[in-house]
């Protein structure tokens, strides 16, 4: 199989918007193409009598009740707030909409 090039690990952070250097594209590519050998080698311990799998062990969620308790009013809890607006914590604003 061959190995991931500088040029698709350029191609990668052209996509992922990142502004790699030189001696950083064939960094990534020789880590990137170790990373990729490691998954191809599961391929190889796997056999067909073994289902594909999350984890290991079987998971079970485990839920309470959701029971009504006492809670802090609005009030209460901006009362430490630097700002609020509408009993809402108000903060400035980042992304620039409205």
């Amino acid at each position: 199989m061959p190995g991931i090039t500088r040029e698709e690990v350029a191609h990668l952070a052209r996509l992922s918007r990142l502004e790699l250097k030189d001696e950083e594209l064939d960094h990534f590519a020789e880590q990137l193409d170790v990373i990729i050998g490691a998954f191809a080698r599961v391929s190889d311990v796997a056999d067909e009598d073994v289902p594909p799998t999350s984890h290991p062990l079987p998971l079970t969620n485990v839920m309470r009740a959701d029971d009504v308790r006492p809670s802090l009013t609005p009030a209460q809890a901006l009362s430490g707030a630097p700002a609020q607006e509408q009993q809402r914590f108000k903060v400035p604003q980042i992304l620039g909409e409205e």
